[in-house]
């Protein structure tokens, strides 16, 4: 039967009386035959209804020719599961890679040991000096004057040697914490690069899902658009969906190449091919609560770093205090005076010589070095309060968009998908019962699959976030180790950016 063919429970078929039937069978007495052919006009009748649906309107819901689908729900890890034999790449494998590769681990290395060797050379004691001394040099036959030599050495006071070298082993100590940080903020980057390579990856399923509904659907109108129950616009609109649909997979497949080409930045090897990541987007979630924003503020290296920094500033200070203390220089030499003596043939001879000199503080007293060192340690226990403050303010910007992605993620899992997939099962139970028409399943089964889409997104918000908060807010695995004595570098991201990939074009 066509779906063009209705029956009207008000308006039952007229019983019409067969062409050519002799009109004395109606009129002449032969009342058994009469009405043995009336009785079998409405068998006929009643054959023909019951092969219309019951209620009025509904059309037929099987068109000739047409396919039969199968009930289908959305899932994760499909990718994997299509991989095979091919090995997936694993976050395990990823943290490996980076230790090995990552250049700002070695350069957070390479500062330890560039800060130890100043801490070295700031303890050194200054070198001695020798030279040549000459007095009265005469040229001519009495050849008179002085000459020799002397050895001149700066005696440091005040203990200034030690001093300086408190001041630079802050700065070893400074380097030492930068590098934990460092290695926080490389594996808290390839945590939220992995798991946005699995968020893409999952998406693009899903986009390429979306792709084939709307490929169906559009089947569909051609279809019924054969038997006149659809016309031109209806063909446009879902040849615009399907075009749509297919633009926002081509997109996904970009995004994920640009995902992956991120990771395989922060890992230290730009040229690592595109594999399939293996992982699960629903299981393991960071699990937070407020008290996180808390711990970023007080916990952070940053802070760490803040208060060695202050430690710096104030051994500073006293290495400029001590400053103003002056040296000693002590010279010692020993020269041949050719003066004569009462005897003509007989010369002075060798003569020791020995001279000690001190600066007088009168005028520099390294009174303005001293007032400098002062402001820096004024400078640096604010520093340190900025520090928190500004942890407090971004940790709890993320902790709001974590705490929100988790509540809608929780919501489509436990609630919005299950009511879809229902929605869809009774629309598809309804199809099979001829009660529904098939465009009606598809369309169930199109707002499923973007409902995932969109869970999927959420999922993503989770992860990043919760990384992101874990590792205190550190995210960006290629930034450069903080040098010592920059102070105003001691927090260097933004907030972390929400993702909108759930969103179709």
């Amino acid at each position: 039967m066509g779906l063009s063919r209705t029956l009207s429970m008000r308006n039952p078929p007229n019983i019409v009386r067969p062409t050519g039937a002799p009109s004395s069978i109606l009129e002449g007495g032969n009342f058994l035959f009469s009405l043995l052919f009336v009785a079998i006009l409405f068998s006929c009748a009643s054959l023909s209804a019951q092969e219309q649906p019951s209620m009025p309107g509904m059309q037929m819901q099987h068109e000739p020719g047409e396919k039969t689908s199968t009930l289908e729900f959305p899932r994760l890890g499909r990718a994997q599961t299509k991989s095979g034999t091919t090995e997936l790449f694993t976050l395990e494998h990823a943290l490996e890679t980076a230790r090995q590769n990552n250049p700002t681990l070695r350069q957070a290395e390479a500062g330890i040991r560039a800060a130890r060797a100043r801490t070295q050379q700031a303890a050194l004691y200054p070198n001695p000096a020798v030279g040549y001394s000459g007095d009265e040099i005469r040229g001519g036959e009495s050849h008179g004057g002085k000459q020799g030599f002397f050895v001149e050495q700066t005696m440091v006071t005040g203990g200034k040697l030690s001093r300086a070298r408190d001041v630079f082993a802050k700065e070893a100590q400074l380097a030492e914490i930068e590098a934990e940080e460092q290695k926080i903020r490389v594996e808290t980057a390839v945590r939220i690069a992995f798991y946005r390579v699995l968020t893409t990856q999952e998406l693009a399923d899903a986009r390429a899902d979306l792709v084939r509904i709307a490929g169906e659907t559009l089947e569909t109108e051609r279809r019924l658009q054969n038997t006149g129950q659809a016309d031109e616009t209806e063909i446009l609109a879902a040849e615009l969906e399907t075009s749509r649909m297919k633009l926002s997979a081509r997109t996904m497949e970009n995004t994920l190449r640009e995902e992956w080409r991120a990771l395989a930045s922060v890992l230290g090897q730009p040229d690592l091919p595109l594999q399939t990541v293996s992982g699960d987007l629903e299981r393991g979630w960071p699990e937070l609560d407020e008290h996180q924003v808390e711990t970023v503020a007080t916990q952070s290296p940053a802070n760490r770093i803040a208060s060695a920094a202050t430690e710096r500033a104030q051994a500073e200070l006293a290495r400029a205090r001590r400053e103003k203390i002056p040296d000693i220089v002590a010279r010692a030499g020993l020269d041949y005076n050719h003066e004569p003596l009462d005897n003509p043939l007989l010369r002075t001879g060798w003569q020791w010589n020995a001279q000690l000199a001190v600066e007088l503080p009168i005028f520099n007293r390294n009174q303005g070095n001293i007032a400098s060192a002062r402001a820096n340690v004024d400078r640096a226990e604010s520093e340190k309060q900025r520090v928190s403050l500004t942890l407090r303010e971004r940790a709890s910007s993320v902790f709001d968009e974590y705490a929100n992605a988790r509540l809608t993620a929780e919501e489509y899992r436990g609630n919005i998908l299950p009511l879809a997939k229902k929605s869809y099962a009774m629309m598809f139970e309804r199809y099979g019962e001829m009660l529904a028409s098939y465009p009606r399943v598809l369309e169930n089964k199109r707002k499923l699959f973007e409902l995932q889409s969109e869970y999927i997104a959420s999922l993503e918000t989770v992860w990043t976030t919760g990384l992101s908060l874990q590792g205190f807010l550190l995210t960006d695995g290629l930034e450069a180790p903080t040098q010592p004595g920059e102070m105003d570098r001691t927090i260097r991201e933004t907030n972390l950016p929400t993702p909108e990939r759930g969103r179709l074009p």
